[in-house]
């Protein structure tokens, strides 16, 4: 849980008394309901950060080795684009 939850939850928390929201009981289930909720958002959010990572890490492998073989075999990559072209045309008539 980050500085700024706890520091909501504890002004909730000031904020309704020793009662909580209808008794003692409840408090306890919304402040837990609450860190399993900031538990997961922050599981989905690393998640996604090294999964991003991993993609741009793929682009730009990918892309190096696409440099690599148009420097490589120029003639080979225009004479592929030309046929993909041709295929691509006839299939859209």
């Amino acid at each position: 849980m980050n500085s700024e939850t706890s520091e909501s939850m504890s002004s909730m928390n000031t904020s309704m008394g020793s009662t909580g929201l209808n008794g003692s009981g409840n408090e306890t289930t919304v402040r837990r309901v609450a860190q399993k909720a900031h538990e997961a958002v922050d599981r989905l959010e690393q998640t996604i950060g090294s999964s991003g990572e991993k993609m741009m890490g793929w682009q730009q492998e990918y892309g190096d080795m696409a440099r690599e073989q148009v420097r490589a075999n120029p003639l080979a990559v225009v004479a592929g684009a030309f046929v993909v072209g041709f295929v691509l045309a006839k299939l859209t008539r």
